[in-house]
């Protein structure tokens, strides 16, 4: 599902290969857990303790992260979809399921809900401040941009051999790095290209197709996502709820682990409730 999408590389990452662990009863409501950029499995553990008594949760390392090896190929947001539509069609046994995302995980979330191939993989989000939307940009970003843009235009009128020459010297050099942020300077190789392609990839203009129930949980101090980025999301999918937890900054699940849990559960049972989670495992394979 979804290999046309895909990269060839990254493709032969099989979704066996993803670190997970399995929470709760056989029986329980299907929750996913995707954590966030830079993050790992480990720091939502919190989240897959308190759905585990009532849910079959199933909490993983995303490529590159936590347990799970480094894919051979760079992936961007819609290798990481396909990625993740195999793993509940084979290793949760089909859809629909709750998908809880942090930041990142929540921007998958977004694209695959807002996605017709993968829609019916899920009868609910709850996404923790999610990324996918377009920041608004201050001058220092734009002075950065500029000096990037700037750095690399010689290599236009360059041989391709001494273009390809000069742009890795410049991205080597001590300019290059004071330009790239904390997250891009500290990976090299291939899940350095994974998080450029990954971070410039937004949502805004895919989420008026999501047809699932949403809830977004957004920390006020939060200074990864912005506000602004929240009420995007929030008037431009069609079925949205936002809780604000008061005091949290980006990892929302860590600082109010009381709130979040009962507002997923709550989430679950509403989406459980309404029949939009008792079509057939196997429906969404179709």
């Amino acid at each position: 599902m979804g290999n046309a999408a895909r990269d060839t590389e990254a493709a032969s990452f099989d979704a066996g290969r993803l670190y997970r662990e399995v929470h709760g009863p056989q029986d329980g409501t299907p929750v996913l857990l995707l954590h966030g950029w830079g993050s790992s499995a480990a720091l939502m553990q919190p989240i897959a303790t308190r759905l585990a008594p009532s849910c079959r949760v199933h909490n993983v390392d995303m490529p590159g992260h936590g347990h799970s090896p480094n894919p051979p190929g760079a992936m961007g947001v819609p290798e990481h979809a396909a990625l993740v539509a195999e793993y509940i069609l084979g290793e949760m046994g089909g859809g629909p399921v709750t998908l809880v995302g942090h930041s990142n995980g929540g921007r998958i979330g977004l694209f695959m809900a807002s996605t017709p191939e993968y829609a019916a993989l899920f009868s609910a989000l709850v996404l923790i401040s999610p990324s996918g939307i377009k920041p608004r940009r201050g001058a220092q970003y734009k002075i950065k941009r500029f000096i990037a843009s700037a750095l690399r235009l010689p290599a236009r009128f360059l041989p391709r051999r001494a273009a390809d020459f000069f742009n890795d010297w410049i991205t080597h050099s001590l300019v290059w790095h004071a330009l790239g942020s904390s997250d891009y300077n500290a990976l090299t190789g291939v899940m350095r290209e994974t998080f450029v392609k990954t971070v410039n990839f937004f949502v805004h203009e895919l989420i008026p197709a999501i047809r699932c129930p949403v809830l977004l949980l957004w920390g006020d101090r939060d200074t990864a996502i912005s506000r602004y980025q929240i009420d995007q999301l929030e008037s431009g999918i069609p079925d949205c709820g936002l809780v604000v937890l008061e005091g949290a900054g980006h990892y929302g699940h860590l600082d109010a682990i009381d709130t979040v849990a009962e507002a997923t559960l709550s989430m679950i049972s509403q989406s459980v409730g309404s029949g939009s989670d008792a079509r057939p495992r196997e429906a969404a394979a179709g």
